[in-house]
């Protein structure tokens, strides 16, 4: 069973507590978005195994008694195989996540999560991935300039290099994407998610 630490909003440690006990009383925890980049300003976005859609590099809650950086080099490794010296991952932003679910009127799912969100330069080779297949189908790159546009209209589409993996081994391929392939929810824009990432990502490739 996967337990999690749970704080106040000003983020003082109040105890733990099961995942699920944590979302069904709307407990205040700690989640972790993980980014990736490369040297030639390329972003790692993953493939949704569920919607198939382009997200985060690697995602995930914090675990209990667990550091941010340290969840950052776990859910890296469960996701998308990869080992990240976490010394060279940097910090974003923290952002506030507050989310219900509903089913037949009754709040059953209370999400509220502080995300800490970190990136990391990946100094790695292609063939050092492998994936989680139940949660991650493979890798997109784009160049985060290039996504910015993308998300900005001044442009339809640009160009990706996609990282499958197929018995044991990755396989790449060249490709376009659209707005349309990245993961939003109700109320957001690839912009408004993604942009300030991309923005600092782009200021770190510079230094």
């Amino acid at each position: 069973m996967e337990y999690l630490d749970y704080y106040d909003y000003e983020g003082n440690l109040l105890g733990s507590a099961p995942r699920d006990e944590v979302h069904r009383d709307g407990l205040w925890h700690n989640t972790v978005h993980c980014w990736l980049y490369d040297k030639s300003g390329n972003v790692f976005f993953q493939i949704r195994a569920d919607s198939k859609k382009l997200y985060t590099t690697a995602s995930g809650h914090v675990l209990k008694g667990e550091s941010v950086k340290t969840a950052f080099k776990r859910e890296i490794k469960e996701e998308i195989g990869a080992n990240i010296d976490v010394r060279f991952a940097r910090l974003i932003n923290i952002s506030v996540w507050q989310m219900d679910k509903e089913r037949d009127g009754v709040v059953y799912y209370k999400d509220r999560a502080k995300a800490h969100v970190y990136a990391s330069l990946y100094r790695g080779k292609y063939d050092d991935f492998s994936f989680d297949n139940s949660e991650v189908l493979g890798l997109v790159l784009v160049k985060a300039t290039d996504a910015l546009a993308l998300f900005n209209g001044k442009k339809k589409s640009i160009p990706a290099q996609f990282l499958n993996g197929k018995d044991e081994k990755i396989i790449t391929s060249s490709g376009e994407v659209t707005t349309d392939d990245f993961l939003v929810l109700k109320d957001e824009t690839a912009l408004s998610k993604y942009g300030n990432i991309l923005e600092k990502i782009i200021s770190f490739v510079k230094e």
